[in-house]
């Protein structure tokens, strides 16, 4: 039913494969659009995104549970309490 189809990446210009298992996948899970970047550049552009997994600053806190000192992903405020991940959980 699918076929494996050259693309050309529109960040790079490099043609890459988009292979017929990857078609496949592709309608399981309901998507219509093709690909349009080859994967280094999909990579990259993840990287880069301050979603994906590129560097994320990091605030420093103290657990108002426990009293420990911990880094959070926010920025913490003095109306709310912070707590460490072992707190959280709980």
């Amino acid at each position: 039913m699918f076929s494996d189809k050259n693309i050309a990446c529109k960040d790079c210009g490099a043609s890459f494969t988009f292979t017929a298992s990857e078609q496949e996948f592709y309608a399981e899970k309901g998507f219509t659009n093709e690909p349009q970047r080859c994967k280094s550049c999909r990579t990259a552009r993840k990287q880069s995104s301050p979603r994906g997994g590129g560097d994320r600053q990091m605030y420093d806190a103290t657990c108002a549970g426990c009293g420990v000192q911990c880094k959070v992903p926010f920025q913490p405020r003095s109306d709310r309490p912070v707590y460490c991940s072992d707190c959280f959980r709980k």
